[in-house]
């Protein structure tokens, strides 16, 4: 009968290896939670159409796109159970068929949609994942991508835009310092508040928008307080309609405790912030843009004139 000693040296072996076993267990788990994670998310029903022509994609043409949110909402909540950090990124078709082509990928392989996942991560349009609903993720994360691209398109109109025929001064970088002079003297303007901004510049293929959120106290040695880099977008916006010199507007909305909300207006003409009068500031707000019909004013709204806040004579 063979030995049952527990203390025999091939029980001891089998132990310590079991030992080492749980431990390398134990030290990769604690090393993946180290290791972000990124998800790329179909933005609607039509893109989770069109992957769903790939073969090796995890659902098929008979699978609904609710369906599709639910799994990954338990991906993502297992993922952050586990004490992985994710980030979530817009998963586009067009742009991922565009990726597969340049590098010469098969695009119906896990292996490449893996790879331009892992890529997303690093573009700008991705958030991190903290719990919330995939019902209020999408939207953000939508928001996030347009903001993103809007950036990424003013960005590229500073660029080209040159320099002027007279002096070779750079338009662009010039526009972007006037823009963000011109931003530092509408909050000082408004005074103390909440300030919502919104400035708008058509263009030849897109309608550029930034919205910028500043919280001033009226303190001169203390600057507003802006979320995120959102100082950065409403700028490069507002600098890309100086430097093209066309038409644009923009709206301030103030709210200070104590007071009525003050709403003022700026149309952009020539690379100049042109203050509106207050009729023509209650006309824009109180006009629906796609019909052109009156609307009713808003409570509790004073509607004021633009101030200045553009230089007295800019170069350009």
């Amino acid at each position: 009968m063979p030995p049952t000693d527990k203390t025999t040296p091939q029980a001891t072996h089998r132990a310590t290896h079991k030992t080492a076993a749980s431990s390398t267990s134990r030290r990769r788990r604690t090393l993946r939670r180290e290791v972000p994670s990124t998800v790329g998310l179909l933005a609607d029903a039509e893109d989770f159409a069109a992957m769903c022509g790939y073969r090796s994609f995890t659902f098929d043409h008979h699978a609904e796109y609710p369906d599709y949110l639910r799994h990954v909402d338990g991906l993502l909540r297992s993922l952050a159970a586990q004490g992985i950090h994710t980030t979530v990124a817009l998963f586009d078709p067009e742009e991922y068929a565009v990726f597969c082509e340049e590098h010469g990928l098969d695009p119906d392989t896990a292996e490449t949609r893996t790879r331009f996942t892992a890529e997303l991560a690093g573009c700008g349009g991705a958030l991190p994942y903290t719990g919330q609903p995939i019902g209020e993720l999408l939207p953000l994360l939508v928001d996030e991508a347009v903001r993103q691209a809007t950036w990424e398109y003013a960005t590229t109109l500073l660029a080209e835009v040159g320099s002027c025929a007279d002096c070779g001064e750079d338009i662009g970088r010039a526009s972007f310092e006037r823009a963000a002079d011109a931003l530092k003297r509408l909050v000082e303007g408004a005074g103390p508040g909440h300030h919502h901004l919104v400035c708008s510049v058509p263009t030849e293929e897109d309608q550029l928008v930034a919205v910028l959120h500043a919280d001033a106290t009226g303190d001169p040695d203390a600057p507003p307080r802006v979320e995120g880099r959102d100082g950065l977008d409403f700028v490069t916006v507002l600098a890309a309609g100086i430097a093209l010199g066309g038409p644009g507007g923009l709206v301030l909305r103030s709210t200070t405790e104590g007071f009525r909300d003050r709403v003022h207006g700026w149309r952009l003409d020539r690379g100049r912030l042109v203050p509106l009068s207050a009729a023509s500031v209650f006309n824009a707000y109180c006009t629906d843009a796609d019909t052109g019909d009156p609307i009713a004013p808003e409570p509790g709204v004073e509607y004021c004139p633009g101030y200045e806040v553009d230089e007295p004579h800019p170069h350009h």
